[in-house]
């Protein structure tokens, strides 16, 4: 005959209190350095914006170290054209990108974390702090779009680091976020992966297209990625977005490596 075991109910208040001891053991550890994530009881500014984005709390722990890297860039350091190389008969000519960090220190760390380590808690930290900075530029526009991965990708990932950027970017300038805006035509190579110039441009060439759901018609378009090098990648987006009546297309990417400026507003 099989004797019943009785299940033992832990209270919560003990499980609680086994949580805090366990986290004062073995504390968290900070994504972007591996060091001790020790920045909780001086990030609640950020843990109320967060919970007005997303109705919870954060789950990111970040040390205070890594997080005092993140400065953004000097005023006239922001503003960009998208292309690095202008190319004659442009379709969008002049096409500007706002970039407000550079691709180093912090950024140069953590973006690999996010798309690589699976750190969407990053993400959305970088997203927030682009889109309180998009805020202060005063910023107008009708819709947010990411730029989207493909299905391969999206797989390989679990979820699409650039609509985790928008998504914050969107909400705290109250602009609507339209994440299946634009489609992928087809998986491209990294543009990481990718030194030359001219074969970063033709690995995006036609990967884009904009949805037949949305219309975008003499609206004012934030097109959002996580990194911008060359500018092809925003710059082919929202060349398929004018195509589809887009009247003002603005690229927007959290950090980038890029040294000629461009000071002309959006």
């Amino acid at each position: 005959m099989r004797r019943s075991v009785a299940k033992t109910v832990i209270p919560i208040e003990v499980r609680e209190a086994f949580k805090r001891a366990v986290d004062l053991i073995l504390p968290f550890k900070c994504p972007v350095c591996g060091g001790v994530a020790d920045i909780k009881d001086r990030f609640e500014s950020y843990d109320d914006l967060y919970i007005s984005i997303y109705g919870t709390k954060p789950e990111l722990h970040i040390c205070g170290k890594c997080l005092s890297m993140l400065n953004i860039s000097d005023e006239d350091r922001r503003w960009f054209l998208c292309l690095s190389n202008p190319v004659e008969n442009d379709p969008c000519p002049g096409l500007a990108l706002y970039m407000p960090f550079p691709y180093k220190g912090i950024a140069e760390r953590a973006i690999p974390a996010i798309k690589f380590g699976k750190n969407k808690e990053l993400a959305r930290l970088f997203g927030t702090v682009l889109g309180s900075s998009l805020a202060r530029e005063g910023i107008r526009a009708d819709l947010v779009v990411p730029i989207p991965l493909s299905e391969e990708r999206l797989a390989e990932r679990g979820f699409n680091q650039a609509y985790e950027i928008a998504y914050p970017v969107a909400k705290i300038n109250s602009i609507p976020v339209a994440e299946n805006c634009l489609v992928r035509t087809r998986d491209t190579g990294r543009q990481s992966d990718i030194n030359d110039i001219n074969k970063r441009a033709g690995n995006v060439r036609g990967a884009f297209e904009v949805s037949t759901n949305w219309d975008v018609t003499g609206l004012r378009v934030v097109v959002v990625d996580d990194v911008a090098t060359t500018g092809a990648t925003l710059h082919e987006a929202a060349k398929v977005l004018y195509k589809a009546g887009a009247a003002k297309v603005l690229c927007v990417a959290f950090a980038g490596n890029r040294n000629v400026k461009n000071a002309e507003p959006f």
